[in-house]
């Protein structure tokens, strides 16, 4: 089951920018210059913003656990 918190409403500006609200930033531990990654909902009309260094290391841990189980 997917769990969604709402953390308030941001207005695209006239250079496409948005700005990411505190509590979010705070909670997710996002700071300037941090890389995010920018993914189409496939089945909705909405847009998810993943920590790009948070996704790489989950990569990087699924990868590692995939040549775990095909050396087994």
């Amino acid at each position: 089951m997917h769990h969604f918190k709402f953390y308030g409403a941001a207005t695209v500006g006239t250079k496409g920018q948005i700005v990411i609200p505190a509590e979010a930033r705070e909670e997710l531990k996002m700071g300037e210059g941090d890389k995010v990654v920018i993914v189409k909902a496939h089945h909705h009309n909405g847009l998810l913003l993943l920590n790009a260094e948070v996704l790489e290391n989950h990569l990087a841990d699924m990868q590692a656990k995939l040549k775990n189980q095909k050396e087994l």
